[in-house]
Formats: structure tokens, C-alpha cells, sequence
């Protein structure tokens, strides 16, 4: 066959093996028979067929024409062939997978690929305690602040009244000489019992500027501009202008000044007695803090009560809200009533009557007077909550955990007797013993006393786990120890005799064989059950965090009071919720005392506190719109002859009685005035 020559510059092509014969090459699957195969006279009679230039480009298609035989491949060629081929594909980039539609299945994905462990939650900040004095000179302190309060008030009120009773004598058609027909002499009279009110109340304007520092805008601050504005109407009124001829409104200013020394002293009596508890010990028997669950009784310090307690209080922090907007009414209402009826000898007089409209009575009492009753009835139970930011904490969620201690503290439980199966005393004591202290019940101070009498010894138990059904396992001396209650040995498989039936009792089982039944009797007390009606009555809810299998809602309900409510929640939560007790959290509340009961009054007296502060304050609040918008409406009228100074303090009044009436009805706890 002519091989073609090659190109200038091209290398020689290697020359191919030749074929071997015809019949010698086996023919591939499909391929037609040598009887069907097209002659190649035939090909070249074809008249649609060309007959090529040159010799080379026939002989190409003779071969295009013969079918080729197939290369033997070695298995050295196949492997290497094959590892080429898996490199290209790992190094060629992988494209991005191509959007599809919106029911069309996502591409595959590796799932080979090992992630690594899920990063742990970030725990949250803790609180931030600032630099805190010792409790002790504190509570010096706020008692030195509430005596002289205290000696001031009486003074106070008697000055605050002067001008009131002058004016109610003359509503009433008795003549005063000196004051009836002089109205000269009433301004200096209302004057001069203006400015001793306001000195005798000094504490309040310091409290209102140093709230006012910090960015609070409360009803000291109001009231303290309130009798400032009414002593600048004082003033014009003795100077020659055109003012209205009506009696100022300095009467009123008085009796709001005298309130509010009444708030500002129940309030540092209120600081002085939780102070006073709370520095009894450094390192208080129990403290109360706030879970996500509810309050919760742990051992801790006081550090961290200083910095509770001086937080702002609810009403505060409400007044803050609304008195700024109450502040620029009466200002804008005076100038409406005033400026805009060409009338500015009245400006004074109408900003003096709508702001001392606006400045209620009660806007000051709501916190001082219910803080003060609650802090001195836990003082006298040997308790201290952290202001209101500690009351409103631990009385949130309504709720508290109650322990196997906290329901039958030690002397409540009683050891009825004891039977032994095949089994030495002194081992079935050692064993239960173990057992009681390994899951950290009530019973463990009850056992203790039996081990000791017997002159047994603790042993160590290893797989200790809880039961749903009542009842624990572990292990001693290789031993499988089981006890529990008798419904939880049956489910154990544990054969039980059948004249023994005990409701309280507890079952010691050794390798499934029962060897003591141990009866115990639980005693209700008087202030636990006088406790649970209490937190019934409040609606605060216990939940029961027991570890000892005998204690569940069924038994509080025989041995306390039928109508309490208990949330039992499962085993795990109960588990968790009792080992919080072992936490040191900040604390929201102090008790020196053992038992219930001040455990629940400080948290039920915590809740009642905050109901009355919000009921009193925003009806207050109310109060002083309401105050605000009749005055103005009113002195825009110029009618001086419905809004006197004795129908405003009236009106006032009245306002302020439901806010003490609330605080009263809060309970003995935070009530009483």
C-alpha cells in the first residue's frame, strides 16, 4: 500500500502494524456476514461515488470500509488507564450545582464527610455587680434618713393643713380675722405655709433632683415644681397686675408636699429593715433567686443583694414614662388658657392649678407605703427581699421548688419499723442506709439515725440510676440492690409477701430478693400546711421536686390541705430541679430561717407587693391625666369658682384613696397602713 509522505517539519509517523489476514479476524457482534458485506466493485460502479484523486485517499477508505481488529490490552494498561482517570476527574474544578425547578430533586451530596462535635451555647453574661458597701453601714444609713423623716412628717402635715382648714372655715360662712377680708394677707399667710412645708420637705426635692440627675422623671419632681410654681403665683398676685382675683392654689402644693415626705419615709423604713436582715450574716442560711422554672431556694452570699435592691422600682420606672408628657401638657395647656386670651398675668395661676392637678397625692405612696409594710413584716420573719427588683424576679413565674426538706423538714418523718427476710439488721440498715444518701432524699437524715443506732457503716454504691416508677438501683459489694415502693419491686420482679401492705413503705430487695420492708411515717406540720393554703390563695403553684419515691401529689393531698396544687413533672425534670438547689445564684431574696413558711411568705409577699405597686401607680397615673385635662379645661373657661382650692384637694383625695385601699387589700404580708 502507498503511504503518504510527510509535511516539511512533521515528524515521521510510526508505521502501523499490519493486519492480519481476513480470516483470521473475528467478526464483532452486529457486523454483517462476509455474504452481505458490499464488494468493492460495487462501491466504485456507485454513481454517487467520486473516485478520488490520489491513490493515498483511496486506500484511506478501503480502510474505513474493512472492519478493524480489536488491540489486546494488557491488565497493567487497564489499571494505569484507569488510576489516570480518577486523577483528572479530582483535579478538574467542581462546578457549581445548576438551579432546577421547584419540585425537582436537589443533586446528591457527599455524605461521607465527618463534621466535628456542635459548638457548646454561649452561657450568658453574668449580672454585673458594681463596687458594694458593707450592708451594715448601709442599714445605718437609711435609719438615720428614716428618723428624720419621721420627725419631720408631723410638722409637715400639721403646716400642710393651716391653710386648708383657713380655707374650709370660710367655705362655710365662718369669718377669720385677719384672713376672711384681707386677700393680701391670705397670699402672705398661703405664702409663708408654703415655704415652711417646703423646708420641713426638703427630702423631697433632693430625692426628685437626684432622680432627675440619673434621668427619672417621678412625682417628687412634679410636685416640688408644683409648689414652686404655685409660690411664683403667690408672688403676682401681691404684685399690681392684672391677674385674676382668686386664692391661689399654695394650699394644695402643701398637702402634696406632706404626702409625699409620708412616701419618702415609708420607703427609707422600708430600705432600713431589709438592710437591717439582710446584715445579719454574711453567708445567710438560704438565699432565693429566679430560674427559668420559678424561684428556687439555694445556699450562697449576699453578694450581689446591694446592687438588687438599689435598682429602680416599677413605679418608677412608669412614672419615667408618663410624667414627662404630663409635665409638658400643663405647660402647653397654661400658655393655651393664658398667652392665647391675651391674658399673661394669668400664666402663672393656670400652670399653678393644672400642674398641682397633675401632681397626684398618690403618685408617691403606691411604692413607699407597700414596699415599707412588706419589709417590715419580713424583717420580723427573719427574711429580706432585694427591692423591687428582687420581689418582681423571684414572684415572675408564680411559682416555686419545693424539695423533700422543704414539705417534711427533720422530726417530720418516723421510722414505724422495721422487717428483716433471711438477712443480719445491721446489713439491711447499711445498704438502705447507702442507698438514701447515694440519691440525696429526705431520708437519708432517717436512715442515718437507724445506721447509727445499729452501729452499721455507709457503703459505697456504684450505678446508681432513678426509677419513673418509684424506686432506685444500684450496686454494692457487686451486689444489685432495688429499693423502693411496692409497685415499683412488683415491676421489678420482686416477689413481696402478701400480708404486708404499706402505703409509706419502703422495700429493700438484694439480687431481686426481697431482705427488709421499712415503715415510715410522715407527719404533716402546721406551717408547711398553713404554707400551701397560702401560696393557693396567691396562685403560686409548687413544684414538687422530690427524690424520695413516697412523696407525690397523692400523699400531700392526705396529709395537707385536700385542695392544694402540686406540678409533678417527670423524673428527669424532678432530678434537675432539686440538684438547682445546689447552685449559688445571685439572690434575689435572704431567709434565715428553716421551714416553708418564710420561704413562701417571701415569695407570695414578693408577689403581692408587685400586684399593689402596678395596680396603685397606674391608677395613679390615671389620676393625674385626668387632673390635668379638667384643670385645663376649666381655667381655659376661667371658671375659678368650680375649681377652687378645696374642691382640688378633694378631687385629689378621693383620687388617692383607692391606691391605699389597694395597698391595704394586697394582704397581711404587704398590706396595713
Amino acid at each position: 500500500r502507498a503511504q503518504p509522505l510527510p509535511l516539511e517539519g512533521e515528524p515521521p509517523k510510526p508505521k502501523p502494524a499490519p493486519p492480519p489476514p481476513l480470516e483470521e479476524r473475528p467478526a464483532p457482534a452486529g457486523a454483517p456476514t462476509p455474504e452481505e458485506e458490499p464488494k468493492l466493485e460495487d462501491i466504485l460502479a456507485d454513481p454517487s461515488f467520486r473516485k478520488p484523486a490520489s491513490p493515498t485517499v483511496e486506500m484511506d477508505i478501503l480502510d474505513m470500509a474493512l472492519p478493524k481488529a480489536p488491540r489486546p490490552v494488557s491488565l497493567e494498561d487497564m489499571v494505569g488507564s484507569t488510576v489516570d482517570a480518577v486523577m483528572e476527574e479530582s483535579s478538574e474544578p467542581l462546578l457549581p450545582p445548576k438551579r432546577r425547578g421547584l419540585f425537582s430533586r436537589k443533586p446528591l451530596e457527599e455524605t461521607e464527610q465527618l463534621y466535628g462535635p456542635p459548638e457548646p451555647e454561649p452561657e450568658p453574661e453574668p449580672e454585673p455587680i458594681g463596687p458594694e458597701p458593707e450592708l451594715f453601714r448601709t442599714a445605718a444609713e437609711y435609719r438615720a434618713a428614716y428618723h428624720r423623716r419621721r420627725r419631720l412628717l408631723p410638722a409637715a402635715a400639721v403646716v400642710s393643713l393651716v391653710p386648708t382648714l383657713l380655707l374650709a372655715l370660710e367655705r362655710f360662712g365662718i369669718a377669720v380675722p385677719g384672713w376672711s377680708d384681707d386677700p393680701r394677707r391670705q397670699t402672705y399667710i398661703l405664702l409663708a405655709c408654703l415655704a415652711v412645708t417646703a423646708l420641713l420637705c426638703r427630702h423631697v426635692f433632693f430625692k426628685g433632683v437626684k432622680l432627675l440627675v440619673r434621668g427619672r422623671c417621678t412625682g417628687e419632681l412634679l410636685i416640688a415644681l408644683s409648689s414652686l410654681v404655685s409660690a411664683a403665683d403667690c408672688v403676682c398676685r401681691l404684685m399690681e397686675n392684672q391677674r385674676t382675683d382668686t386664692v391661689p392654689y399654695a394650699s394644695v402644693s402643701c398637702l402634696a408636699l406632706a404626702f409625699a415626705l409620708w412616701g419618702c419615709q415609708r420607703e427609707s423604713s422600708g430600705m432600713y429593715d431589709t438592710f437591717r436582715s439582710a446584715s445579719l450574716d454574711d453567708d445567710p442560711p438560704y438565699l432565693v433567686t429566679d430560674t427559668p422554672h420559678g424561684a428556687c431556694k439555694q445556699r450562697g452570699a449576699v453578694s450581689g443583694f446591694y446592687t438588687a435592691a438599689m435598682r429602680d422600682n416599677g413605679a418608677v420606672l412608669w412614672q419615667t414614662v408618663f410624667l414627662p408628657l404630663v409635665l409638658a401638657a400643663s405647660m402647653v395647656f397654661a400658655g393655651l388658657s393664658s398667652l392665647s386670651q391675651e391674658r399673661v398675668d394669668d400664666f402663672f395661676l393656670n400652670w399653678s392649678a393644672i400642674l398641682a392637678a397633675g401632681a397626684s397625692f398618690a403618685l408617691p405612696l403606691g411604692w413607699g407605703l407597700a414596699y415599707g409594710n412588706l419589709a417590715r413584716h419580713l424583717q420580723k420573719a427573719g427574711c429580706a427581699v432585694a427591692g423591687w427588683f428582687g420581689a418582681e424576679r423571684v414572684s415572675r413565674r408564680r411559682k416555686m421548688i419545693l424539695t423533700d426538706a422543704d414539705l417534711f423538714p427533720p422530726g417530720t418523718m418516723q421510722l414505724g419499723g422495721v422487717k428483716v427476710f433471711g438477712e443480719v439488721l445491721s446489713v439491711a440498715v447499711s445498704y438502705a442506709a447507702s442507698m438514701a444518701r447515694a440519691a440525696g432524699s429526705g431520708l437519708e437524715r432517717l436512715f442515718d439515725e437507724l445506721l447509727r443506732s445499729e452501729l452499721g457503716s455507709y457503703e459505697e454504691v456504684s450505678g446508681f440510676a432513678f426509677y419513673e416508677e418509684g424506686g432506685w438501683s444500684g450496686t454494692i459489694r457487686g451486689e444489685s440492690i432495688l429499693m423502693g415502693t411496692a409497685s415499683f419491686m412488683r415491676k421489678m420482679d420482686v416477689r413481696l409477701p402478701g400480708d404486708i401492705n404499706l402505703k409509706t413503705g419502703l422495700f429493700l430487695s438484694v439480687d431481686h430478693h426481697l431482705i427488709a420492708v421499712f415503715a415510715v411515717k410522715y407527719n404533716a406540720s402546721e406551717n408547711v400546711d398553713f404554707a400551701l393554703r397560702m401560696m393557693t390563695r396567691s396562685r403560686v403553684f409548687p413544684i414538687l421536686a422530690s427524690r424520695d419515691p413516697n412523696l407525690v401529689p397523692e400523699l400531700l393531698r392526705r396529709k395537707f390541705y385536700k385542695g392544694v396544687k402540686v406540678e409533678f413533672p417527670d423524673l428527669t425534670t424532678r432530678v434537675a430541679l432539686s440538684e438547682a438547689e445546689l447552685d449559688r445564684g445571685l439572690p434575689r431574696a435572704l431567709i434565715f430561717r428553716e421551714g416553708l413558711l418564710p420561704y413562701a411568705e417571701t415569695v407570695v409577699g414578693s408577689r403581692r407587693m408587685c400586684r399593689a405597686v402596678r395596680r396603685s401607680t397606674i391608677f395613679s397615673l390615671l389620676g393625674s391625666a385626668a387632673g390635668t385635662l379638667l384643670a385645663f379645661y376649666l381655667v381655659f373657661l376661667q371658671q375659678y369658682t368650680l375649681l377652687t382650692p378645696l374642691a382640688l384637694e378633694l378631687f385629689l383625695l378621693l383620687w388617692t384613696l383607692p391606691g391605699l385601699l389597694m395597698v391595704h387589700s394586697a394582704g397581711p404580708y404587704c398590706g396595713g397602713i
